[in-house]
């Protein structure tokens, strides 16, 4: 499943890094960001089942 795109992830450090010191965006990155998104989600998840609510809201991240 491809919730992270890497053309997004480098346009967005692009307009994060004022300075300008990252000048690309190693592969492994998609990857590690797209696990991490992942965990958060199954967090979010188990939060809202324990306030026994059928809807995620922002707040269960």
């Amino acid at each position: 499943m491809a919730l992270i795109i890497k053309s997004n992830i480098r346009r967005i450090v692009k307009e994060l890094d004022k300075e300008n010191a990252i000048s690309g965006v190693a592969d492994e990155v998609e990857t590690a960001l797209e696990r991490k998104v992942e965990e958060i989600l199954e967090a979010a998840i188990k939060r809202a089942k324990a306030n026994n609510r059928r809807t995620m809201q922002a707040r269960d991240l």
